[in-house]
């Protein structure tokens, strides 16, 4: 068996149909639209806009489910959507108190939204819908134009069915934009090395740069890969080449950098805070808690933060078969290996080529941003949440769509049809091993997977020397065997609703953070030893011990916290609503976001990953006079704010912003709000010093000044201190 003499040769670009000769009519937009380009086969286009249309309707499908999904971002998008100054800067607030602890670019979109179409869960959701289709289209068009049109509808297949992409694109974090923006990137990228025009590196660059203003410093993982296979393979002189990059770097950078530019040079004393910041700067901000301190752990203000790169930790171990394990594999991992094994395929196949193949590019492209996020992922000691894997699911897509067909095409040669074979098997046995990790979820699915997979790749390995039908027949059974999971998991995680900070795909148990207990709860979302799962009709099931004295963790903490509600509780539009689906993944301090759960017993108040149950009677005491105030209430962190906020529709501030860490206000600017008659209410945490943890720290600070100077109010399980009102003696 040789490779030698089966490289691939080069085929000719797509990019677009031919000219038509001269006094030819052109062809209609809306047959060209149906058509597609003459060269494809009939059922092309109409394919594409099929995928297209079931990747809608999967992912419209019970969207409103999840309600406000993460509050923390659906309270800036409400604020952004009742101010333009809250807009712009992303303020959790429309009294621009403190900012979310990300750029705002993720947010426009919805808060337009909510502009047009009032506020509601649908209305903050469909821009994210709408990105997920996006990328699928991105996907599939970037694979279609140097592959064929089999190729993208494979692409776009895997794309729209990976269970974490499912999630992310129906959710309001980050993530969507993201994704979308890096796939954009990519397919610039390659279009760059078609033909060498500076415009298509240069928009390469501008989708780098709103990515940046998306979710910073991920967006430049991919940088290295892109920019070197560019210029190694671009079909121009070395000197244009080095010219055009320093030119999309310029774009990138005045992309990114025009918002952060306005913000550095705005004075503080006129703007939100910087959330998640401990100096009001966004630039710390951007280099350290979301940037080296992703990777070396060092996250100063983060929870728990400042554990180092130990290899172990709250946020799952480190390593080289990170992707893969309980926490992570059945959000992502499942054609990782298939990935893995067309890559290098495709690269063998294409390295005789000349060094302007495109072919070869769209592998070093598409492969390269596959490696290197899954490397940094893997090995980041810091914060780390399952859904940042949606990040790899664009790469994985197109390198399987790419390397399937290219192996088909050369299934004659023993060593493809071999490998293709391989590829499948790999699939097979990795989704066998994936499903059997929740055992008691479709039982039967993991052997159809492992069976058809085998069958498979029994039928490839003879696909050169079978006929056509028998041959695809085979590869039919594969993909399907292949996407069986994926799909399975896709499925569940649509049907369910899904809120607070920590939101994972699958079923229930399907990922388990810290290696044990159920499906909510710790950081992650995948529990924690001792955690309890609580189930929408009340019933609590013990996993493991119930232990835990919430140190390191203000208001309970890990382990012996509550985690994962069934049931989960929304406030939509001033309304408390329990939905019998959904979890609540998330849950570290304080756990269970029940009627009066909260930070210890604190109250009504919500833990730090989900947001609080507010009750009409709290509801109805915001709102008295709401008017008079800036803020009609202050709570710390930015979760149990959310709630408020999006209950009454009124401002509510974040007091130390989304871990009750940073230190805005300071206990003399809170005076100072108070004195001025700005805050109405305050709201207890019940955990004594609130969220920030330290009793030296601004949250527990005002906390403690609050309890001591002001009367306290309950209603129902909740309490509120007035502001207004001054503590007598019968008070204390």
């Amino acid at each position: 068996m040789t490779i030698t003499s089966t490289a691939v040769q080069e085929p000719s670009a797509s990019a677009a149909p031919p000219a038509p000769e001269a006094g030819e009519p052109k062809q209609p937009f809306v047959k060209r639209l149906w058509r597609g380009r003459p060269e494809d086969p009939r059922w092309a286009r109409p394919a594409f806009w099929g995928l297209l249309l079931v990747t809608a309707a999967l992912y419209f499908y019970n969207l409103s489910s999840s309600g406000y999904a993460n509050s923390f971002y659906s309270a800036a998008v409400q604020a952004g959507s009742q101010s333009w100054k809250a807009f712009f800067f992303g303020s959790l607030d429309a009294g621009n108190a403190i900012t979310v602890d990300k750029p705002p670019a993720s947010l426009w979109p919805m808060a337009l939204s909510v502009r047009v179409f009032g506020l509601s869960s649908f209305a903050i959701l469909m821009p994210e819908v709408l990105m997920g289709i996006g990328t699928v289209a991105v996907v599939y068009a970037s694979v279609r134009r140097r592959f064929s049109p089999a190729a993208g509808l494979i692409a776009g297949a895997v794309m729209a069915l990976t269970p974490v992409a499912a999630l992310m694109f129906r959710f309001n974090n980050p993530d969507a934009m993201l994704a979308l923006l890096m796939a954009v990137a990519c397919y610039f990228v390659v279009r760059a090395l078609e033909d060498g025009r500076t415009k298509w590196l240069l928009w390469a660059g501008v989708a780098i740069g709103f990515a940046f203003l998306a979710k910073t410093l991920q967006a430049f993982l991919i940088l290295p890969p892109l920019a070197i296979v560019y210029a190694v393979c671009a079909p121009v002189s070395l000197k244009k080449r080095f010219g055009q990059l320093a030119a999309a770097t310029a774009t990138l950078i005045v992309s990114g950098g025009w918002w952060v530019a306005i913000v550095e040079l705005w004075p503080a004393s006129s703007r939100p805070y910087i959330g998640g910041s401990q100096n009001n700067s966004f630039l710390e901000l951007t280099f350290g808690y979301n940037g080296l301190g992703r990777l070396n752990g060092e996250e100063t203000g983060s929870v728990g933060g400042g554990g180092g790169n130990t290899g172990t930790g709250q946020w799952g171990e480190t390593g080289w078969d990170r992707m893969f394990n309980s926490e992570i594999g059945g959000q992502i991992s499942w054609l990782l290996p298939a990935a893995l094994i067309l890559l290098v395929a495709g690269l063998v196949a294409t390295r005789k080529l000349k060094r302007t193949s495109v072919t070869r590019g769209s592998f070093l492209v598409w492969g390269g941003s596959l490696l290197i996020t899954m490397v940094v992922f893997s090995y980041m000691a810091g914060i780390f949440h399952q859904y940042y894997t949606v990040a790899l699911a664009p790469y994985m897509a197109a390198v399987i769509g790419m390397g399937s067909t290219l192996l088909w095409e050369r299934r004659k040669d023993i060593w493809a049809s071999l490998t293709l074979a391989t590829a499948v098997v790999a699939s097979a046995a990795w989704g066998y091993v994936l499903l059997n990790r929740t055992p008691d979820y479709l039982p039967w699915l993991k052997w159809l997977v492992l069976i058809g997979g085998l069958v498979s790749a029994l039928g490839l390995v003879f696909a050169g020397r079978i006929n056509r039908q028998l041959a695809l027949a085979a590869a039919s059974v594969g993909l399907a065997a292949s996407l069986a999971g994926p799909t399975a998991y896709t499925i569940s995680t649509l049907q369910e609703g899904h809120t607070g900070s920590i939101v994972t795909a699958g079923p229930a148990g399907a990922s388990m953070m810290g290696g044990g207990g159920g499906r909510g709860g710790g950081p992650g979302g995948g529990g924690m030893p001792g955690q309890n799962q609580q189930n929408g009709n009340g019933n609590t099931q013990g996993q493991g011990q119930q232990g835990g004295n919430g140190n390191g963790f203000p208001g309970g903490g890990m382990p012996g916290q509550n985690g994962n509600s069934n049931g989960n509780s929304n406030s939509q539009g001033g309304q408390s609503q329990q939905q019998g689906q959904g979890r609540q993944n998330g849950g570290m301090p304080g756990g269970s976001t029940g009627e009066g759960g909260g930070m210890g017993g604190g109250g009504g108040a919500g833990g730090l990953l989900n947001g609080a149950t507010v009750t009409d009677e709290a509801k109805k005491l915001l709102e008295a006079d709401s008017g008079d105030y800036t803020w009609v209430a202050a709570a710390i962190g930015a979760q149990n704010a959310a709630s408020y906020q999006l209950s009454t529709g009124d401002p509510v501030m974040a007091i130390g912003g989304f871990n009750g860490t940073d230190p805005s206000p300071t206990l003399a600017q809170f005076k100072e709000y108070v004195a001025d008659g700005k805050v109405h209410y305050f709201i207890s945490s019940g955990s004594g010093g609130g969220m920030g943890g330290s009793s030296s720290g601004t949250s527990s600070q005002i906390t403690s000044w609050v309890e001591a100077n002001f009367k306290k109010v309950t209603v129902g399980s909740a309490t509120f201190y007035d502001l207004t009102q001054k503590a007598s003696s019968s008070d204390s």
